[in-house]
């Protein structure tokens, strides 16, 4: 699964971000509160291509609630561990006082 291939739908009903990988769901759930996400938990499908399928799913997302003007807080430790990876391209993303 490449970068471009990555379509996400906000599943607002159940509180999770989901994407499609080799005919699988995989969901990143979230709680909103005030202008910040939560995002609390990821479920990858057997399938995924681990690493790769699970950066470009995360990433989509992250994108995404940048599009939003959003604040992110991330407790999954798979995303926290993204995020501190790509550190200068996300910091912004993360509420005024908050480092990881």
């Amino acid at each position: 699964m490449s970068d471009a291939a990555v379509k996400i739908t906000d599943n607002e009903f159940l509180r999770q971000f989901e994407t499609t990988i080799n005919g699988e769901l995989a969901t990143i759930e979230y709680s909103q509160q005030e202008r910040k996400i939560f995002l609390t938990k990821l479920l990858m499908p057997g399938s995924a291509d681990n690493k790769k399928d699970t950066e470009a799913f995360i990433k989509a997302v992250l994108e995404e609630i940048k599009e939003r003007n959003t604040r992110v807080m991330p407790t999954s430790p798979d995303i926290v561990k993204y995020m501190r990876k790509h550190k200068n391209r996300y910091k912004d993303l993360l509420p005024v006082g908050i480092n990881i």
